[in-house]
């Protein structure tokens, strides 16, 4: 049975990307966004919880977000996790409500959230290129074991490598954009 599957590397190459994507909407720009607040953990109940299983958070205004603690004893938790989460956010708590409002972004900082999508963007590459590996390598044990010929298998690999150039300029395309939309606050 042969080992190379074109839909497994693709899926597997979408999730490179998919990853990519959620990791960009957790970088701040200087709009509000709700992705912002993807990474928080808050320690609620004895174990740690994303911070949406405990909370609402809307964004209301542009330059602002709000965060509504469904149960009052978490209000405190939620706002110390946002302070950990480094975001460089201050939590003003309104009763169960907490406000974000999001401070401008300086030069300095622009450009590092920049460079920061690019180390992303470089992660995600690295991640489509191992699976390229794979298939390639796969093919080349479907041909050793004689299921398939020489010109199958090169005819594959162009495949493969069509394939990975897609997934490529697409990363290259996503990062482009999120690196455009932070340095043009």
């Amino acid at each position: 049975m042969a080992q190379y599957d074109k839909s497994d590397l693709t899926r597997r190459m979408d999730g490179a990307i998919e990853s990519l994507r959620h990791d960009l909407g957790g970088l701040r720009t200087g709009r509000a966004s709700t992705s912002l607040l993807d990474p928080v953990q808050v320690e609620v109940y004895g174990s740690n919880m994303p911070l949406n299983q405990v909370a609402t958070v809307s964004a209301p205004e542009p330059r602002m977000l709000t965060v509504q603690v469904w149960d009052a004893s978490n209000v405190q938790p939620v706002e110390k996790a946002i302070r950990a989460a480094g975001l460089g956010l201050n939590p003003q708590q309104d009763g169960t409500t907490i406000r974000l409002p999001i401070p401008d972004l300086t030069e300095e900082r622009r450009k590092e959230l920049a460079k920061l999508a690019g180390q992303y963007a470089e992660k995600a590459k690295v991640s489509v290129r191992n699976v390229r590996r794979d298939g390639m390598d796969d093919l080349k044990a479907d041909e050793n074991k004689k299921e398939i010929g020489e010109d199958d298998r090169k005819r594959a690999e162009a495949e493969v490598q069509k394939l990975t150039d897609g997934k490529i300029a697409e990363i290259d395309t996503i990062a482009a954009d999120k690196e455009k939309e932070i340095l043009e606050l």
